[in-house]
């Protein structure tokens, strides 16, 4: 498929028609009071500090989500997406932690910042538009456990396998890997709303902000 100047022009000015109607910043009280997402409530209790539970995964959101965007690239909704991958953890027995990486909207950095939160040391970093990383503390950014590029094609089901899959690592299995559908279509269909989400979430990015601890409830 070609995708011409014209198309990837006309998609760009609905994109942010959308944005500036539809995913409008979530309740909250200043930059660092509570938010509150459908059912979600999350609020932040400090700086993130390394974990010594065994048992634990990290999860990594990015600056903007669940705060200044609220749903994926596909219209999830992220209070949903948080509880589907939290879910996964615990269905493996394993306790999930959030923290808010401040400092970077890479999905590999993210990940990577939370492993090294967790104690222990897996993690999973997720950006606000869906794309979604489980990092491990000793692998170099740019490497990972497993890495799901294609946000338009994560469902709720897969960010639950994603959960689970990173409590096995956590307790020192080799699972599978989470099968994901492979659209080829994706990338050209999604490409300027992707560029447009990641611009945005990279907005409130601060290059010396710290991860903060969130208080997640449902």
């Amino acid at each position: 498929m070609v995708v011409d100047e014209k198309i990837i022009r006309e998609i760009v000015d609905e994109v942010i028609k959308n944005l500036n109607t539809d995913d409008k910043p979530v309740s909250k009280d200043e930059k660092t009071g509570p938010v509150s997402l459908g059912s979600l409530k999350m609020e932040e209790i400090g700086t993130a500090k390394k974990g010594t539970r065994s048992d634990e995964v990290v999860i990594g959101i990015a600056p903007a989500f669940a705060k200044y965007q609220t749903k994926t690239i596909t219209g999830l909704p992220h209070d949903k997406v948080l509880k589907e991958l939290i879910a996964g953890i615990e269905e493996e027995g394993l306790k999930a932690r959030v923290v808010r990486v401040n400092k970077t909207s890479d999905v590999a950095f993210i990940g990577l910042e939370a492993a090294k939160l967790s104690g222990s040391g897996i993690g999973i970093g997720i950006q606000s538009k869906g794309t979604t990383i489980i990092h491990q503390k000793d692998l170099q950014p740019l490497s990972n456990l497993e890495l799901f590029p294609q946000a338009p094609v994560i469902t709720l089901d897969v960010y639950r396998a994603i959960g689970k899959n990173a409590a096995k690592y956590a307790k020192g299995e080799s699972p599978d890997p989470v099968p994901t559908l492979n659209d080829q279509m994706a990338r050209p269909t999604y490409q300027a709303l992707a560029a447009i989400l990641h611009i945005k979430e990279t907005e409130h990015v601060d290059e010396n902000g710290k991860s903060i601890e969130l208080k997640v409830e449902f």
